[in-house]
């Protein structure tokens, strides 16, 4: 099943419009992950349709899930989860912004301080 490229330059479009975001392909084969101080906040497989994304704990992860915002996220640990690609955009958004800025706080001060400034 090809994965929708619409889907993809959404998250395209979202992910880098973050400040100090970056894509890269780190497995090669096709996979987007978006890195923030070189920390990953979100993932596009290669195959899977869908995309990654951190939740800011183990707890909001399992909610979402249950839910029915997500499914578990293969391959990555238990605080992400899987959203589908017919997530509304607005969804997409507000996932997204929170997976980067979990990440984002993650980082050490040091790697913060050369961060540009989040808006």
């Amino acid at each position: 099943m090809p994965l929708n490229a619409a889907f993809r330059r959404s998250v395209d479009a979202i992910c880098g419009s973050f400040p100090g975001a970056e894509k890269s392909d780190p497995w090669g084969g096709g996979h987007d992950a978006w890195k923030i101080g070189g920390k990953m906040f979100a993932c596009i497989g290669a195959v899977q349709p869908g995309i990654s994304v951190k939740t800011p704990n183990i707890e909001t992860a399992e909610m979402l899930i249950e839910a029915g915002v997500g499914a578990k996220a293969p391959y990555f640990h238990k605080s992400w989860i899987l959203l589908p690609e017919d997530t509304a955009i607005e969804d997409l958004r507000h996932r997204l912004e929170i997976s980067y800025d979990t990440v984002r706080a993650g980082l050490t001060k040091k790697a913060q301080a050369i961060l540009p400034p989040r808006a």
